[in-house]
């Protein structure tokens, strides 16, 4: 569906999460780098472009709306979908992120494979 140049990055701290972000993405056709890390994901954000990246809200050595905005400063025009758990859709601090530019969207833990897939059809159809 879409070419390398349209990688998506996902930070997760759960190995599990990647996984499942990864072979919802792959059934798609679209590569993805997955990382568990905040640190992983600066580095891996400055070495290689992204169109789209999904950002765990909660990190053990990070904070999601902080490394999103690092991220978006090594990769500017990228598209961030945040996940969570924690938060909701409606959260005021999903929707001021979401307002200031750091986020492009939410979605909650458990997702469903139709949601991200419609996620990243948008995202990588701007």
């Amino acid at each position: 569906m879409v070419g390398i140049g349209a990688a998506v990055l996902i930070v997760d701290d759960e190995p599990g999460m990647c996984w499942a972000l990864d072979q919802i993405l792959k059934g798609i056709g679209i590569a993805s780098v997955a990382v568990t890390s905040g640190q992983e994901a600066l580095r891996v954000a400055q070495g290689q472009r992204f169109r789209l990246a999904f950002v765990d809200a909660k990190l053990p050595d990070a904070e999601g709306m902080e490394l999103a905005h690092r991220i978006r400063g090594a990769n500017p025009g990228i598209h961030i979908v945040l996940v969570s758990g924690y938060f909701y859709g409606n959260d005021a601090e999903v929707l001021r992120a979401t307002a200031a530019g750091i986020i492009d969207g939410f979605v909650g833990k458990p997702f469903l494979h139709d949601e991200v897939r419609a996620i990243v059809r948008r995202a990588l159809a701007a």
